[in-house]
Formats: C-alpha cells, sequence, structure tokens
C-alpha cells in the first residue's frame, strides 16, 4: 500500500530523531562506562534504550504498551518475539528487560553508532546466512552470559521480511536456551504488522502491544527433540499472529508479505 504524505513526513523526521538522540547518547554512554568501570552497563541497556524508542513513537502517532501474562519473570532467560516489522526494533528497545543483551544481525555494525553502542555495552552481533558460524558465535558467549548473570534477546525468524506472516524459526535462540539450560520466554508484538508491513519502512497512527507469557522450561530439550521443540513454540505464535490478523491458522501459515 502506497504510504499517506503524513506517514512519510512522520517516518522521516522520526528517523532523523533516533539518530540524533544516537548521537547524544553515544558520547554520554562511553562517559559512563569508563566512569564506572563497566559497572554500568546493565543500567544503560534497561534504562537509555527504552528512551530511544518512545520519542520515536511520539512521533510516529503510536501507543505502545506491554501486557504481562507471566506471574513472575526468570532472573535469566531467552527471550525470543516475532520480526515482521520496522516497527520491533524500537519495541524491543522499549521493553527494558533486566539484564539483557541482543543477538543482533552483523549488518548492523555498518552504521558506526550501532558498532560503538553494541560493542561497548556487549550485545552479540551474527552473521545470520552462515548458521553453523552464528552458532559457534552464540556459543562463544556462553561463558560471559553465566558470569555476569545476562539474559538473551533474539528474534528467531531472523529477518522481518521473510514468507508467511510468522517465518519460519532459525534453530540459534533455541539451541543457546537448551545450551544454558535457560527458560526461554515467548514476547509477542501484537499490531506491528498491521501498522508497518514487513518490506516497508513508513508506519499508520495506531497501538502496538508486547505480550510476555510464562517462561517454557528447557530442562527436558535435547539435539534430538529440538526442531520438535522450536515447532511447538512456533504454533504458538502462529497462534496468537491468527488472533492479531483475525486469520485462520492455516491462513498465517500461508500469507505471504
Amino acid at each position: 500500500m502506497k504510504p499517506t504524505p503524513e506517514q512519510v513526513i512522520r517516518t522521516v523526521f522520526s528517523s532523523v530523531v533516533f539518530f540524533l538522540l544516537l548521537l547524544i547518547v553515544t558520547p554520554v554512554v562511553i562517559i559512563l562506562l569508563l566512569v564506572s568501570l563497566g559497572k554500568l552497563t546493565n543500567f544503560i541497556v534497561e534504562n537509555i534504550a527504552p528512551l530511544l524508542a518512545y520519542p520515536v513513537f511520539y512521533i510516529l502517532g503510536i501507543t505502545f504498551s506491554i501486557e504481562n501474562h507471566a506471574d513472575s519473570l526468570p532472573e535469566q532467560a531467552v527471550y525470543i518475539s516475532n520480526h515482521s516489522s520496522t516497527l520491533d526494533l524500537f519495541c524491543i528497545l522499549a521493553l527494558g528487560l533486566p539484564r539483557i543483551r541482543f543477538i543482533a544481525k552483523w549488518e548492523l555494525q555498518y552504521n558506526p553508532l550501532f558498532f560503538i553502542l553494541g560493542r561497548l555495552t556487549g550485545q552479540v552481533f551474527i552473521k545470520r546466512q552462515d548458521s553453523k558460524k552464528a552458532v559457534q558465535t552464540l556459543q562463544n558467549a556462553y561463558s560471559r552470559v553465566k558470569r555476569k548473570r545476562l539474559s538473551i534477546f533474539a528474534a528467531p525468524e531472523g529477518s522481518r521480511k521473510h514468507a508467511g506472516i510468522i517465518g519460519e524459526f532459525k534453530k540459534g535462540p533455541f539451541r543457546t536456551a537448551m545450551d544454558l539450560g535457560y527458560p526461554l520466554v515467548p514476547i509477542y508484538f501484537e499490531g506491528n504488522q498491521l501498522l508497518s508491513e514487513g518490506g516497508s519502512l513508513f508506519t499508520k497512527k495506531g497501538s502496538c502491544t508486547a505480550h510476555i507469557y510464562p517462561p517454557i522450561p528447557t530442562d527436558s530439550w535435547t539435539l534430538e527433540n529440538l526442531e520438535e521443540q522450536i515447532a511447538s513454540v512456533r504454533s504458538r505464535y502462529i497462534s496468537w499472529a491468527a488472533r492479531d490478523m483475525n486469520l485462520s491458522k492455516e491462513e498465517v501459515s500461508d500469507t505471504k508479505n
């Protein structure tokens, strides 16, 4: 669908504001990390990252909310979410999850601000096209994640541009949860794709909600049943997407972006 002039203006303005905020935040983050000898990393990720997201939501005319369906969240976990919209990045930042580190695509480092902030705060960058290399990169981060009692956030679809409302899930985040012995916490972003489809940079006004669901234990996961476990989790996302998009589960599986 062709964007309206208002949507183009809002999108361009929000992009400019976002990168200006990055320019302002980057030296502040560097100073805080130097002064604290790196001890304020979690504070930065949990509190400064949301400050980058909410001005963007305001400019785009979007109301963002969080609905927690879990009685409590584990101290350490692997969080996952659906990924089918440009808005997902800002929703992830706005969550402000405790002690979180993000698994991000390698190409984000081509932006020098993302490179500096990502490296300074210990984010994990992977090459999605090379699954073996991606798994190896994740495994190399295990000792640091456990030692610092961190959680991981990943989008198993890998890219917002994929076939179907819910794309195929990559094994990386699930293998990470199994290897670390962490529970998996699913998050579903409701409304994002209705406001901004995966292949589009433009956004409509509206509301989106991050649904945080109860953790899924991974104690019984093995290499032998991993694909079955992934399919089970993806089935939940298909159900949530069907409700969100007012489609049948079959339509969600077959619909192309």
